[in-house]
């Protein structure tokens, strides 16, 4: 297997500001609480997996106030997503290092069942195939596998959708590129998404903010 570069996209867990649909279930500090505790979980798996470079891809820099208190991993690089929607930012990204790297696995922090053996897997499949994705429950995907790039599969893309995954996998197509397809999984992103919430990440430790609903 080919080393394999990890970007891991996410926004600064700040109060209000993400996983605000988990708000009326876990408050504004337990939403940022979780999102931060997914984050810390989605760097350590990246790590564990073992199968090249991690690299924090943040929103906003992390040198901004946002992210003050967030201490990053060991060995993990960081970069700004900058501007745009988010193809517009993972396509940068994506770009920046295949011609350098050969081949990125591109993932989120909201999708705790995104283990290291997903990613080891992922990537070995990469050898043998243009491009691998993880499908998710709600018709996205956590992970985004390519060894070939083309702006099609994030140009006018209707992202936080159900159609994302199945209209990246009708691109691919017309492309006449080789995919492997994995199992699919569930992103938390709904309270009712929280019954597939791994014990691990606490959560009966998040409902003590569940008042909070400012």
């Amino acid at each position: 297997m080919n080393p394999t570069r990890t970007l891991v996209f996410a926004k600064a867990p700040v109060p209000g500001r993400v996983k605000t649909r988990l708000i009326p279930a876990l408050g504004t500090a337990g939403a940022a609480d979780l999102a931060r505790r997914m984050l810390d979980h989605a760097l350590e798996q990246a790590l564990e997996a073992d199968i090249g470079p991690v690299e924090l891809c943040a929103s906003p820099a992390l040198s901004a106030p946002d992210w003050a208190g967030f201490t990053l991993p060991p060995g993990v690089a960081h970069s700004d997503q900058g501007e745009g929607d988010l193809g517009a930012r993972m396509a940068r990204a994506a770009l920046r290092h295949l011609d350098h790297d050969g081949r990125v696995l591109l993932i989120g922090s909201d999708c705790p069942a995104l283990s290291a053996r997903h990613l080891r897997e992922a990537a070995a499949a990469l050898d043998c195939h243009d491009a691998v994705i993880h499908p998710a429950l709600d018709g996205g995907y956590p992970l985004l596998g390519l060894r070939a790039f083309h702006p099609s599969l994030f140009t006018d893309m209707p992202w936080s959708t159900p159609a994302v995954a199945e209209l990246t996998l009708v691109r691919m197509q017309a492309l006449e590129w080789c995919v492997w397809v994995g199992e699919t999984l569930a992103d938390i992103d709904e309270p009712a998404d929280l019954a597939h919430l791994p014990e691990h990440l606490g959560l009966e430790t998040l409902f003590h903010t569940q008042g909070d609903k400012s």
